[in-house]
């Protein structure tokens, strides 16, 4: 199949090995590291349920992913294939919702980098870690493709790596009741559900966040040697690592302790580690969570690049997003999200502590959007006629019903905390920003075609 403009000028850098660690890493992300710990705090052991079904949700959203991948491998992902089945406007807006999502993503990774780096060193300033942590990560992304691939392998092997033994210590604590650890614990203090089911509920934006960049691989895919063949098992695995990584994870981490036990201001892991009394295990886990921000950082500076150059060829984005350089690295459209980045960065000492839960609940606005693109845009293939040797389960009642549950995440956020309603209250904001930037794009193209 001959390379769409769009691809015109990428080199398929990434191979298998990369593929399969950068799916990883996108589905093991700062939303468990960071965020389990708080939640588990507001809505006790029934937090799995929440873990468990917007992971059923992500699965679907993966191979719907797989299914467009296989019929058309692109860096342009969803918005290109928003453009075939849907329509301009929705490449338009999937596209802007999903850089609103990652500016709002990196904003608040950087700045969680900064936070914990001052667990070593709590007289530094923070803004100066988060400029130092963002010149990194922008250094990585305009050198090479293949040197954002090697990095994110090593990123994510440390935070399977970190996982796995998390697991391991957790499972062996609770076969042998290490201080006091065991099932008993998902309901000795106040029951499964502590708070009521409704905070579960209310949890489900959250936990979505933490899901989120799991697409990621299907940008990738326009950079893959053999997408055809590495692209299925990449996909395929995003099941198992969710039933293991996440779902295990919050049960072991609800038997392991009471509930009661873990807070937003420490990572779970850590408050693990540390009631074990491993002298080097909070600086070992505070590593590995200053990677997984770091990471974040990377694969947003990456997807983003390539997203705006694809909507910089249709003129929806600005022209220099289409900018390439000599390395194949879109750097236009790299350099447009380090600016936002960075302004995140200056205003950080300006900005109270909940702009990390403010940020990330505007944020997961963008993760809903991408997703619902997707499940939607593989509605509109399969009714092309199209079959897919890797097709989607139980389409299309699946597709209706994932988008069911993002639909609800979304009018659950109106009531939840006040950091998820300023993010609700926001929406009709995005939903005119968008409008007036799609009509400003029309009027361009109808001067455009007039002066032709």
């Amino acid at each position: 199949m001959s390379r769409s403009r769009v691809d015109e000028g990428y080199e398929p850098s990434l191979g298998n090995r990369q593929v399969q660690m950068i799916a990883i890493g996108g589905a093991i992300g700062v939303g468990l590291f960071l965020g389990a710990g708080g939640r588990l705090a507001a809505a006790g052991p029934a937090l799995v349920l929440s873990y468990a079904l917007a992971g059923l949700a992500a699965f679907y959203v993966m191979r719907a992913l797989g299914e467009l991948v296989l019929y058309r491998p692109t860096s342009g992902s969803f918005v290109e294939y928003a453009a075939e089945f849907i329509g301009p406007w929705a490449a338009f807006t999937s596209g802007w919702m999903y850089w609103l999502n990652w500016a709002f993503t990196g904003i608040a990774e950087l700045t969680a980098v900064a936070t914990y780096v001052g667990y070593w060193a709590p007289d530094f300033p923070k803004w100066l870690t988060a400029l130092v942590s963002l010149a990194f990560v922008l250094a990585v992304n305009l050198a090479s493709v293949k040197l954002f691939g090697e990095l994110e392998f090593w990123f994510a092997l440390l935070k399977v790596l970190a996982i796995c033994a998390f697991l391991v210590v957790g499972l062996v604590m609770v076969i042998f009741a290490v201080q006091g650890a065991g099932p008993a614990n998902l309901t000795a203090h106040g029951g499964f559900f502590p708070n009521g089911f409704p905070v579960v509920l209310m949890s489900l934006q959250a936990v979505v966040f933490a899901y989120a960049s799991i697409e990621l691989v299907g940008i990738a895919a326009g950079e893959t040697a053999e997408p055809r063949k590495v692209m299925p098992k990449a996909i395929n695995g995003v099941v198992w690592r969710i039933a293991v990584f996440y779902v295990g994870s919050v049960v072991l981490l609800a038997m392991v302790l009471p509930w009661t036990a873990y807070s937003a201001d420490e990572s779970p892991f850590v408050t693990v580690f540390g009631k074990l009394g491993v002298p080097w295990a909070a600086d070992a886990m505070n590593l590995i969570v200053i990677t997984a921000a770091l990471s974040s950082c990377n694969s947003g500076l990456y997807s983003t690049g390539r997203i705006l150059r694809s909507m910089g060829f249709k003129g929806e984005a600005p022209a220099f997003t289409r900018n390439l350089s000599g390395r194949h690295v879109p750097y236009g459209g790299i350099l447009m999200t380090a600016a936002v980045f960075l302004l995140g960065v200056l205003l950080y000492s300006y900005v109270p502590e909940r702009a990390f839960n403010i940020a990330t609940a505007i944020a997961s606005l963008g993760v809903i959007t991408t997703w619902g693109t997707l499940v939607y845009c593989q509605i509109m293939l399969r009714r092309t006629g199209h079959r897919s040797s890797f097709p989607m389960p139980g389409s299309p009642y699946t597709n209706w019903g994932t988008l069911a549950f993002l639909a609800l995440v979304v009018v659950l956020m109106a009531f939840a905390d006040d950091d998820q309603r300023i993010a609700f209250f926001c929406i009709p904001l995005l939903v005119l920003a968008i409008w007036a930037g799609w009509r400003m794009v029309g009027k361009r193209r109808t001067a455009g075609n007039g002066r032709a």
